[in-house]
């Protein structure tokens, strides 16, 4: 399978599903929270899969590279607010299991393609 766009690539696909489990998850956050960690699941989430799809439309590698490592530092933003969440009790602790899970595959996806880019670079 060729890749003609970031939408293709299988990192991003299973980024934007956590990006609308993290968004359904979110509804049930107390309204007092829609500043707080509401806000802050969302942004982190989002950007995980924005900053492949941005590093993916740069011309170089190395910027690729430089971009999956900011979607990697948005990837533990998320799980740690996804943490908080759970022990303040703002969802159930299968369903923040479920989203650290996903969140561990997608770390494991970028750190196996930015592993793949270097060594195309060297």
């Amino acid at each position: 399978m060729s890749i003609n766009s970031y939408r293709d690539l299988l990192v991003w696909q299973a980024a934007m599903d956590l990006a609308l489990d993290c968004y359904r998850v979110t509804k049930g956050f107390p309204t007092s929270e829609l500043y707080g960690l509401t806000s802050q699941i969302r942004r982190a989430a989002a950007s995980i899969a924005a900053n492949i799809a941005e590093g993916h439309g740069r011309e170089q590698t190395g910027s690729f590279i430089q971009f999956l490592r900011i979607a990697q530092g948005s990837l533990k933003e998320l799980e740690t607010h996804v943490i908080l969440a759970s022990r303040l009790e703002f969802m159930e602790e299968t369903r923040s299991q479920g989203l650290l899970s996903a969140a561990d595959e997608i770390g494991k996806m970028i750190r196996s393609m930015i592993r793949r880019l270097q060594e195309k670079t060297t």
